[in-house]
Protein backbone atom coordinates (compact mmCIF):
# COMPACT_ATOMS: atom_id res chain seq x y z
CA UNK A 1 0.00 0.00 0.00
CA UNK A 2 1.18 3.69 -0.61
CA UNK A 3 1.55 6.30 1.33
CA UNK A 4 -1.06 8.84 0.85
CA UNK A 5 -3.55 11.20 2.89
CA UNK A 6 -5.68 8.50 2.83
CA UNK A 7 -3.27 5.72 3.58
CA UNK A 8 -1.58 7.93 6.42
CA UNK A 9 -1.77 6.45 10.04
CA UNK A 10 -1.92 9.20 11.60
CA UNK A 11 -5.15 12.01 10.49
CA UNK A 12 -2.05 14.69 10.88
CA UNK A 13 -1.09 13.56 7.93
CA UNK A 14 -3.75 12.16 6.61
CA UNK A 15 -7.37 13.58 6.22
CA UNK A 16 -6.05 16.94 7.89
CA UNK A 17 -2.76 17.16 6.21
CA UNK A 18 -3.31 20.49 4.56
CA UNK A 19 -3.89 22.34 7.61
CA UNK A 20 -1.03 21.37 8.87
CA UNK A 21 1.27 23.06 6.24
CA UNK A 22 3.31 25.94 8.05
CA UNK A 23 4.26 22.89 10.52
CA UNK A 24 5.28 20.11 8.65
CA UNK A 25 8.42 21.62 7.30
CA UNK A 26 9.23 22.78 11.16
CA UNK A 27 8.25 19.64 12.66
CA UNK A 28 9.08 17.02 10.22
CA UNK A 29 12.10 14.62 10.25
CA UNK A 30 12.90 16.67 6.70
CA UNK A 31 12.79 19.67 9.47
CA UNK A 32 14.78 18.14 12.14
CA UNK A 33 17.44 17.23 9.43
CA UNK A 34 17.45 20.45 7.94
CA UNK A 35 18.16 21.93 11.40
CA UNK A 36 20.79 19.01 12.26
CA UNK A 37 22.33 20.28 8.95
CA UNK A 38 22.28 24.20 10.25
CA UNK A 39 24.02 23.27 13.53
CA UNK A 40 26.48 21.35 11.78
CA UNK A 41 27.55 23.97 9.29
CA UNK A 42 28.24 26.78 12.51
CA UNK A 43 29.79 24.73 14.33
CA UNK A 44 32.40 24.03 11.75
CA UNK A 45 32.68 27.75 10.50
CA UNK A 46 33.33 28.88 14.13
CA UNK A 47 36.13 26.06 14.23
CA UNK A 48 37.31 27.85 11.26
CA UNK A 49 37.78 30.93 13.49
CA UNK A 50 38.45 29.49 16.59
CA UNK A 51 42.73 30.41 16.04
CA UNK A 52 43.39 26.94 15.21
CA UNK A 53 46.75 26.14 13.36
CA UNK A 54 45.42 22.75 11.29
CA UNK A 55 42.38 24.42 10.09
CA UNK A 56 42.74 28.22 8.96
CA UNK A 57 39.51 30.74 8.60
CA UNK A 58 37.22 29.83 5.04
CA UNK A 59 37.34 32.14 2.81
CA UNK A 60 34.12 34.25 1.59
CA UNK A 61 33.06 31.60 -0.72
CA UNK A 62 33.56 28.80 1.50
CA UNK A 63 31.62 30.24 3.92
CA UNK A 64 28.92 31.35 1.35
CA UNK A 65 28.90 27.79 -0.01
CA UNK A 66 28.30 26.56 3.42
CA UNK A 67 25.52 28.85 4.30
CA UNK A 68 23.99 27.85 1.00
CA UNK A 69 23.63 24.13 1.90
CA UNK A 70 21.43 25.38 4.84
CA UNK A 71 19.64 27.97 3.09
CA UNK A 72 18.38 25.59 0.17
CA UNK A 73 17.66 22.53 1.92
CA UNK A 74 15.48 20.52 0.15
CA UNK A 75 13.26 17.07 0.34
CA UNK A 76 15.89 15.78 -1.61
CA UNK A 77 18.81 16.48 0.69
CA UNK A 78 17.10 15.27 3.36
CA UNK A 79 15.84 11.96 1.26
CA UNK A 80 20.07 11.48 0.52
CA UNK A 81 20.91 11.50 3.93
CA UNK A 82 18.15 8.87 4.65
CA UNK A 83 20.15 6.77 1.73
CA UNK A 84 23.18 7.47 3.54
CA UNK A 85 21.50 6.10 6.90
CA UNK A 86 20.60 2.78 5.44
CA UNK A 87 23.95 2.00 5.57
CA UNK A 88 25.31 3.67 8.92
CA UNK A 89 22.37 2.86 10.50
CA UNK A 90 22.69 6.09 12.57
CA UNK A 91 20.97 9.21 11.85
CA UNK A 92 23.31 11.83 12.83
CA UNK A 93 26.35 10.09 11.48
CA UNK A 94 24.40 10.06 7.91
CA UNK A 95 24.09 14.12 8.56
CA UNK A 96 27.83 14.16 8.48
CA UNK A 97 28.69 12.29 5.31
CA UNK A 98 26.27 14.25 3.65
CA UNK A 99 28.33 17.54 4.59
CA UNK A 100 31.34 16.09 3.70
CA UNK A 101 29.52 14.60 0.45
CA UNK A 102 28.86 18.33 -0.36
CA UNK A 103 32.70 19.09 -0.38
CA UNK A 104 34.44 16.99 -3.03
CA UNK A 105 35.80 19.48 -5.88
CA UNK A 106 36.56 21.66 -3.62
CA UNK A 107 40.01 21.73 -2.00
CA UNK A 108 39.91 24.25 0.30
CA UNK A 109 36.55 22.41 2.20
CA UNK A 110 37.84 18.81 1.34
CA UNK A 111 40.69 19.49 3.24
CA UNK A 112 39.32 20.43 6.61
CA UNK A 113 36.64 17.54 5.98
CA UNK A 114 37.72 16.29 9.92
CA UNK A 115 36.36 19.36 11.03
CA UNK A 116 32.91 18.43 10.58
CA UNK A 117 31.62 17.33 13.67
CA UNK A 118 34.70 17.69 15.71
CA UNK A 119 34.25 17.10 18.95
CA UNK A 120 30.53 16.50 18.82
CA UNK A 121 28.61 13.82 19.87
CA UNK A 122 25.17 13.23 18.32
CA UNK A 123 23.15 15.15 21.20
CA UNK A 124 25.01 18.34 20.78
CA UNK A 125 23.90 18.42 17.36
CA UNK A 126 20.24 16.52 17.99
CA UNK A 127 19.76 18.74 21.45
CA UNK A 128 19.98 22.26 19.39
CA UNK A 129 18.36 21.39 16.52
CA UNK A 130 15.20 20.34 18.48
CA UNK A 131 15.46 23.84 20.05
CA UNK A 132 15.52 25.35 16.83
CA UNK A 133 13.00 23.46 15.57
CA UNK A 134 11.08 24.17 18.78
CA UNK A 135 11.58 27.84 18.45
CA UNK A 136 10.00 28.00 15.04
CA UNK A 137 7.36 25.68 15.77
CA UNK A 138 6.46 28.13 18.58
CA UNK A 139 6.98 31.52 17.07
CA UNK A 140 5.39 30.56 13.44
CA UNK A 141 2.71 28.17 14.40
CA UNK A 142 1.47 28.12 17.81
CA UNK A 143 1.84 31.58 18.76
CA UNK A 144 -0.29 32.79 15.59
CA UNK A 145 -2.37 30.26 15.73
CA UNK A 146 -3.64 31.50 19.53
CA UNK A 147 -2.78 35.20 18.75
CA UNK A 148 -5.59 35.01 16.24
CA UNK A 149 -8.08 33.39 18.70
CA UNK A 150 -7.59 36.33 20.41
CA UNK A 151 -7.94 39.08 18.22
CA UNK A 152 -11.05 37.75 17.38
CA UNK A 153 -12.12 37.17 20.78
CA UNK A 154 -11.42 40.64 21.81
CA UNK A 155 -13.43 41.97 18.44
CA UNK A 156 -16.19 40.12 19.61
CA UNK A 157 -16.11 41.12 23.37
CA UNK A 158 -15.86 44.98 21.82
CA UNK A 159 -18.40 44.51 19.43
CA UNK A 160 -21.00 42.45 22.24
CA UNK A 161 -19.93 45.16 25.30
CA UNK A 162 -23.24 45.84 26.13
CA UNK A 163 -25.04 42.65 25.14
CA UNK A 164 -26.46 41.15 28.62
CA UNK A 165 -26.34 37.50 29.16
CA UNK A 166 -27.60 35.36 31.71
CA UNK A 167 -24.66 33.79 33.95
CA UNK A 168 -25.35 30.55 35.31
CA UNK A 169 -23.57 29.57 38.38
CA UNK A 170 -23.73 25.54 39.12
CA UNK A 171 -25.83 25.83 35.66
CA UNK A 172 -28.53 27.62 37.58
CA UNK A 173 -29.96 31.32 36.85
CA UNK A 174 -27.31 33.88 37.96
CA UNK A 175 -26.47 36.93 38.07
CA UNK A 176 -26.18 38.96 34.45
CA UNK A 177 -22.91 39.55 32.61
CA UNK A 178 -22.80 40.65 28.76
CA UNK A 179 -21.19 38.04 26.20
CA UNK A 180 -18.15 41.12 25.41
CA UNK A 181 -16.99 40.52 29.39
CA UNK A 182 -17.45 36.58 29.39
CA UNK A 183 -15.68 36.73 25.84
CA UNK A 184 -13.00 39.20 27.32
CA UNK A 185 -12.29 36.94 30.57
CA UNK A 186 -10.66 34.46 28.21
CA UNK A 187 -8.70 37.35 26.39
CA UNK A 188 -6.89 37.69 29.51
CA UNK A 189 -6.37 34.53 30.16
CA UNK A 190 -5.71 33.99 26.66
CA UNK A 191 -3.23 36.90 26.99
CA UNK A 192 -1.45 35.60 30.18
CA UNK A 193 -0.67 32.27 28.61
CA UNK A 194 0.98 33.58 25.16
CA UNK A 195 3.21 34.89 27.33
CA UNK A 196 4.41 32.42 29.21
CA UNK A 197 4.60 30.32 26.35
CA UNK A 198 6.47 33.13 24.32
CA UNK A 199 8.71 33.81 27.50
CA UNK A 200 10.08 30.02 27.49
CA UNK A 201 14.10 30.21 26.78
CA UNK A 202 15.08 27.38 24.17
CA UNK A 203 18.54 25.84 25.46
CA UNK A 204 21.44 24.26 23.72
CA UNK A 205 24.46 22.37 25.03
CA UNK A 206 27.13 21.78 22.45
CA UNK A 207 29.92 19.81 25.42
CA UNK A 208 30.40 16.58 24.44
CA UNK A 209 29.38 12.75 25.19
CA UNK A 210 29.04 13.60 28.96
CA UNK A 211 29.08 17.19 29.23
CA UNK A 212 32.80 17.75 30.51
CA UNK A 213 34.45 18.47 26.63
CA UNK A 214 36.68 15.78 27.52
CA UNK A 215 37.26 15.01 23.43
CA UNK A 216 37.62 18.97 23.42
CA UNK A 217 40.16 19.46 25.79
CA UNK A 218 42.32 16.09 24.69
CA UNK A 219 42.79 17.99 21.46
CA UNK A 220 43.53 21.41 22.56
CA UNK A 221 43.84 21.49 25.95
CA UNK A 222 44.65 25.23 26.83
CA UNK A 223 41.87 26.51 24.69
CA UNK A 224 38.55 27.52 26.21
CA UNK A 225 36.27 24.89 24.45
CA UNK A 226 33.24 26.22 26.88
CA UNK A 227 33.08 30.06 25.95
CA UNK A 228 33.72 28.81 22.33
CA UNK A 229 30.75 26.70 22.72
CA UNK A 230 28.18 29.55 24.34
CA UNK A 231 29.48 32.14 21.42
CA UNK A 232 27.95 28.89 18.77
CA UNK A 233 24.59 28.76 20.82
CA UNK A 234 23.98 32.19 21.10
CA UNK A 235 25.34 33.66 18.35
CA UNK A 236 22.49 34.91 16.04
CA UNK A 237 21.26 32.99 12.65
CA UNK A 238 23.19 32.62 10.06
CA UNK A 239 26.39 32.04 12.11
CA UNK A 240 25.54 30.92 15.14
CA UNK A 241 22.01 29.67 16.87
CA UNK A 242 20.65 31.86 18.49
CA UNK A 243 19.70 30.22 21.46
CA UNK A 244 20.53 30.01 24.80
CA UNK A 245 23.39 28.19 26.13
CA UNK A 246 22.77 25.23 28.36
CA UNK A 247 26.04 25.55 30.39
CA UNK A 248 25.17 21.80 33.02
CA UNK A 249 24.21 18.91 31.67
CA UNK A 250 25.02 15.21 30.91
CA UNK A 251 24.87 13.83 28.03
CA UNK A 252 21.80 14.92 26.66
CA UNK A 253 20.52 18.61 27.65
CA UNK A 254 17.76 17.88 30.65
CA UNK A 255 15.04 19.11 29.00
CA UNK A 256 13.67 21.21 31.50
CA UNK A 257 12.91 24.01 29.08
CA UNK A 258 10.85 22.15 26.85
CA UNK A 259 9.18 21.15 30.18
CA UNK A 260 8.29 24.17 30.35
CA UNK A 261 7.59 25.01 26.80
CA UNK A 262 4.77 22.20 27.07
CA UNK A 263 2.83 22.76 30.26
CA UNK A 264 2.41 26.50 28.97
CA UNK A 265 0.78 25.68 25.76
CA UNK A 266 -1.05 22.98 27.51
CA UNK A 267 -2.26 25.25 29.97
CA UNK A 268 -3.26 27.94 26.62
CA UNK A 269 -4.63 24.33 25.32
CA UNK A 270 -6.86 23.96 28.68
CA UNK A 271 -8.40 27.45 28.30
CA UNK A 272 -9.34 26.69 24.50
CA UNK A 273 -11.17 23.50 26.31
CA UNK A 274 -13.42 25.78 28.21
CA UNK A 275 -14.27 28.12 25.99
CA UNK A 276 -15.13 25.24 23.31
CA UNK A 277 -17.00 23.64 26.04
CA UNK A 278 -18.69 27.22 26.89
CA UNK A 279 -19.37 28.29 23.33
CA UNK A 280 -20.82 24.95 22.61
CA UNK A 281 -23.30 24.91 25.48
CA UNK A 282 -24.02 28.82 24.16
CA UNK A 283 -24.86 27.43 21.20
CA UNK A 284 -27.33 24.67 22.32
CA UNK A 285 -29.25 27.44 24.31
CA UNK A 286 -29.58 29.26 21.57
CA UNK A 287 -27.44 32.22 22.71
CA UNK A 288 -25.31 32.11 19.26
CA UNK A 289 -26.95 30.62 15.71
CA UNK A 290 -24.59 29.36 13.10
CA UNK A 291 -24.03 30.13 9.37
CA UNK A 292 -25.09 28.09 7.02
CA UNK A 293 -22.50 26.29 4.68
CA UNK A 294 -24.14 25.47 1.23
CA UNK A 295 -24.24 21.66 0.74
CA UNK A 296 -23.06 20.95 4.59
CA UNK A 297 -24.94 17.91 5.99
CA UNK A 298 -25.44 18.25 9.98
CA UNK A 299 -27.17 14.64 10.49
CA UNK A 300 -27.66 11.61 8.18
CA UNK A 301 -30.92 11.53 9.26
CA UNK A 302 -32.23 14.65 10.71
CA UNK A 303 -32.14 17.39 7.84
CA UNK A 304 -32.85 20.35 10.74
CA UNK A 305 -29.57 20.33 12.41
CA UNK A 306 -26.40 22.61 12.58
CA UNK A 307 -24.25 21.24 14.65
CA UNK A 308 -21.17 22.75 16.71
CA UNK A 309 -18.76 20.62 15.47
CA UNK A 310 -15.93 23.01 15.37
CA UNK A 311 -15.79 23.68 18.54
CA UNK A 312 -16.31 19.82 19.32
CA UNK A 313 -13.28 18.85 17.06
CA UNK A 314 -11.19 21.84 18.94
CA UNK A 315 -12.40 19.98 22.19
CA UNK A 316 -10.89 16.91 20.83
CA UNK A 317 -7.69 18.33 19.24
CA UNK A 318 -6.92 20.01 22.52
CA UNK A 319 -7.11 17.16 24.44
CA UNK A 320 -4.57 14.89 22.58
CA UNK A 321 -2.28 17.76 22.56
CA UNK A 322 -2.55 17.80 26.08
CA UNK A 323 -2.07 14.08 26.70
CA UNK A 324 1.35 14.33 24.04
CA UNK A 325 2.53 17.50 25.74
CA UNK A 326 2.14 16.23 29.28
CA UNK A 327 3.35 13.44 28.61
CA UNK A 328 6.34 15.09 27.09
CA UNK A 329 6.72 17.64 30.06
CA UNK A 330 6.60 14.74 32.51
CA UNK A 331 9.08 12.13 30.88
CA UNK A 332 11.70 14.19 28.75
CA UNK A 333 13.55 15.40 31.92
CA UNK A 334 13.96 12.20 33.38
CA UNK A 335 17.34 10.05 31.84
CA UNK A 336 18.91 7.13 33.81
CA UNK A 337 22.09 7.88 34.94
CA UNK A 338 24.56 10.07 32.30
CA UNK A 339 21.89 9.25 29.01
CA UNK A 340 19.45 6.85 27.91
CA UNK A 341 17.71 6.87 24.59
CA UNK A 342 13.77 6.71 25.84
CA UNK A 343 13.80 10.53 25.17
CA UNK A 344 14.75 9.77 21.48
CA UNK A 345 12.21 8.32 20.03
CA UNK A 346 9.77 10.38 22.16
CA UNK A 347 11.09 13.80 20.93
CA UNK A 348 10.16 12.74 17.24
CA UNK A 349 6.33 13.21 18.49
CA UNK A 350 6.75 16.70 19.40
CA UNK A 351 5.46 18.08 15.74
CA UNK A 352 2.01 15.55 16.42
CA UNK A 353 1.61 17.21 19.98
CA UNK A 354 2.34 20.65 18.15
CA UNK A 355 0.27 19.47 15.22
CA UNK A 356 -2.64 18.87 17.61
CA UNK A 357 -2.57 22.09 18.92
CA UNK A 358 -2.67 23.70 15.54
CA UNK A 359 -5.13 21.81 14.23
CA UNK A 360 -7.59 22.82 17.25
CA UNK A 361 -6.51 26.16 16.85
CA UNK A 362 -7.35 26.45 13.08
CA UNK A 363 -10.85 24.57 14.08
CA UNK A 364 -11.94 26.95 16.78
CA UNK A 365 -11.30 29.94 14.69
CA UNK A 366 -13.21 28.45 11.80
CA UNK A 367 -16.08 27.79 14.65
CA UNK A 368 -15.81 31.17 16.33
CA UNK A 369 -15.91 32.79 12.77
CA UNK A 370 -19.66 30.78 11.93
CA UNK A 371 -21.41 32.52 15.42
CA UNK A 372 -24.41 34.91 15.11
CA UNK A 373 -25.75 36.44 18.03
CA UNK A 374 -29.12 35.93 18.92
CA UNK A 375 -29.90 38.88 20.72
CA UNK A 376 -33.49 37.82 20.95
CA UNK A 377 -32.76 34.48 22.82
CA UNK A 378 -30.68 36.18 25.48
CA UNK A 379 -33.40 38.52 25.99
CA UNK A 380 -35.64 36.06 26.11
CA UNK A 381 -34.02 34.48 29.09
CA UNK A 382 -33.18 37.07 30.86
CA UNK A 383 -36.78 38.04 30.80
CA UNK A 384 -38.03 34.96 32.39
CA UNK A 385 -35.31 35.38 35.48
CA UNK A 386 -36.63 37.98 37.47
CA UNK A 387 -35.00 36.40 40.53
CA UNK A 388 -31.46 37.20 39.47
CA UNK A 389 -32.82 40.46 41.11
CA UNK A 390 -32.92 39.41 44.42
CA UNK A 391 -29.41 39.93 44.60
CA UNK A 392 -29.57 43.53 44.40
CA UNK A 393 -32.48 43.73 46.57
CA UNK A 394 -31.00 42.39 49.25
CA UNK A 395 -27.99 44.13 48.63
CA UNK A 396 -29.60 47.28 49.30
CA UNK A 397 -31.37 46.61 51.96
CA UNK A 398 -28.48 44.95 54.05
CA UNK A 399 -27.22 47.95 53.22
CA UNK A 400 -29.67 50.28 55.06
CA UNK A 401 -29.49 47.48 58.66
CA UNK A 402 -33.01 45.73 57.48
CA UNK A 403 -32.52 43.01 59.76
CA UNK A 404 -32.85 39.34 57.90
CA UNK A 405 -32.69 40.87 54.39
CA UNK A 406 -31.04 37.81 52.71
CA UNK A 407 -32.99 35.57 54.30
CA UNK A 408 -36.68 37.47 53.59
CA UNK A 409 -35.26 37.44 49.76
CA UNK A 410 -34.53 33.90 49.78
CA UNK A 411 -38.33 32.79 51.32
CA UNK A 412 -39.88 35.07 48.24
CA UNK A 413 -37.50 33.19 45.51
CA UNK A 414 -35.71 30.19 46.18
CA UNK A 415 -36.69 27.68 43.32
CA UNK A 416 -40.03 29.63 42.56
CA UNK A 417 -40.96 31.41 39.89
CA UNK A 418 -40.68 35.38 40.61
CA UNK A 419 -42.36 37.94 38.01
CA UNK A 420 -41.45 41.73 37.99
CA UNK A 421 -44.75 42.31 39.69
CA UNK A 422 -43.74 40.20 42.81
CA UNK A 423 -40.99 41.94 43.05
CA UNK A 424 -42.11 45.44 42.64
CA UNK A 425 -44.35 44.98 45.15
CA UNK A 426 -41.58 43.72 47.92
CA UNK A 427 -39.44 46.73 46.95
CA UNK A 428 -42.41 49.08 47.18
CA UNK A 429 -42.73 47.95 51.20
CA UNK A 430 -39.23 47.96 51.59
CA UNK A 431 -38.04 50.75 54.62
CA UNK A 432 -35.77 51.99 52.72
CA UNK A 433 -35.02 56.23 50.78
CA UNK A 434 -37.06 56.60 48.20
CA UNK A 435 -34.34 57.50 45.97
CA UNK A 436 -33.06 53.88 46.58
CA UNK A 437 -36.31 52.36 45.98
CA UNK A 438 -37.16 54.64 42.61
CA UNK A 439 -33.74 52.86 41.29
CA UNK A 440 -34.62 49.16 42.27
CA UNK A 441 -38.06 49.22 40.46
CA UNK A 442 -36.05 50.78 37.41
CA UNK A 443 -33.74 47.48 37.22
CA UNK A 444 -34.51 44.69 34.98
CA UNK A 445 -32.31 41.60 34.68
CA UNK A 446 -31.25 42.91 31.56
CA UNK A 447 -29.94 46.50 33.17
CA UNK A 448 -28.12 44.49 35.77
CA UNK A 449 -24.87 43.98 34.60
CA UNK A 450 -22.71 46.07 37.21
CA UNK A 451 -19.46 46.73 35.26
CA UNK A 452 -19.31 44.41 32.70
CA UNK A 453 -19.52 46.06 29.59
CA UNK A 454 -16.74 48.20 30.74
CA UNK A 455 -14.56 45.64 31.30
CA UNK A 456 -15.39 44.16 28.09
CA UNK A 457 -14.46 47.42 26.03
CA UNK A 458 -11.94 47.72 28.38
CA UNK A 459 -9.79 44.80 27.84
Amino acid sequence: MSLSTITALSPLDGRYAAKLSLLRPIMSEHGYMHRRVQVEVAWFIALSDAGFEQFKPLTTGARAYLLSLVKNFSEADSQAIKDIEKTTNHDVKAVEYWIKSKFEARPELERAAEFVHFACTSEDINNTSHALQLRSGRDQVILPGLDRIVLKLREMAHAYADVPMLSRTHGQTASPTTVGKELANVVVRLQGACERISSVKMLGKMNGAVGNYNAHLSAWPDFDWEAFSKKVVETPEPLGLGLTFQPYSIQIEPHDYMAELFDAIARANTILVDLSRDIWGYVSLGYFKQRLKAGEIGSSTMPHKVNPIDFENAEGNLGLANALLRHLSEKLPISRWQRDLTDSTVLRNIGVAMGYAALAYTSLMTGLNKLELNEEALAADLDSSWEVLAEPIQTVMRRYGVQGAYEKLKEVTRGKTVTAEALHALIAGLEIPQADKDRLLAMTPGSYIGKAAELARRV
